[in-house]
């Protein structure tokens, strides 16, 4: 099968999803705060389903500073270099979670899928992330991915991601043939505001309950049933994926 017969991109959210972090997301933020302000941050606002762009800059406000232009400027650099120091932490503490080897190895035996990432993190970030997969972080195509270092909002990470896979692959990938998978009420909205079909995975802190209030498509409680999830996928596109 060649590079024209991808007919599906399947978008993974990052954190609470595919990996946990243990906290070091938080002390990443904090970190490049530190780093710009000179002074250590007394408030963490939620980060879940925000970009990176979006954190910091709620960041610097519930911690009483004004997010300039330089600040807007910098604050990647910041990042890079405060997950440049936490790293070694984030690769003792974090884990991938259950399920997640065997559902990306299920998904990469089908030829007609293209896997890649849907996170608010900015790329450098998200793949120092990415390492704690190991090996099975190279069944994704993390060049075709949705960043935070491609937009501010996350609904628009969604066109940003199918547009570098249409590019590469030579396919269009629209509202029906794209699948993001998230763990947060902002993952469904990325989804049904950005275009995409979304499973939603009650591995985060918001329930089963809660995904399926805020109109996920599908909503798991987990992803330890590989065989099944590439059936949903299957399901929800309408597309014939058979494996190698």
């Amino acid at each position: 099968m060649g590079a024209a017969d991808k007919q599906v991109l399947l978008l993974w959210d990052v954190d609470h999803t595919l990996i946990e972090n243990s906290g070091v997301s938080k002390a990443v933020y904090a970190r490049a705060f530190e780093m710009m302000s000179g002074r250590a941050a007394e408030v963490q606002p939620s980060t879940d389903g925000r970009t990176d762009y979006e954190i910091m800059r709620d960041l610097f406000t519930a911690n009483g500073a004004a997010f300039t232009a330089q600040d807007e400027a910098s604050h990647q650099s910041a990042l890079i270099g405060a997950m440049r120091e936490l790293h070694p932490r984030l690769m003792r503490d974090g884990f991938t979670l259950p399920g997640v080897p065997d559902v990306l190895a299920a998904v990469s035996q089908i030829p007609g899928i293209v896997q890649s990432v849907l996170t608010g993190n900015i790329r450098p970030n998200a793949e120092a992330k990415l390492r704690l997969l190991g090996d099975y972080a190279r069944v994704l195509d993390l060049d075709v991915g949705g960043y935070g270092s491609d937009d501010v909002r996350r609904p628009r990470l969604v066109g940003a991601a199918q547009r570098k896979a249409s590019q590469k692959y030579g396919v269009v990938f629209g509202p029906s043939s794209t699948v993001l998978v998230g763990d947060t009420e902002r993952d469904v909205a990325a989804a049904l505001e950005g275009g995409a079909l979304i499973v939603a995975v009650a591995t985060g802190v918001t329930s089963q309950e809660e995904l399926r209030q805020a109109g996920a498509h599908v909503v798991l409680p987990d992803l330890l049933d590989a065989p099944g999830f590439v059936a949903i996928v299957r399901d929800l596109t309408g597309r014939e994926l058979e494996a190698v």
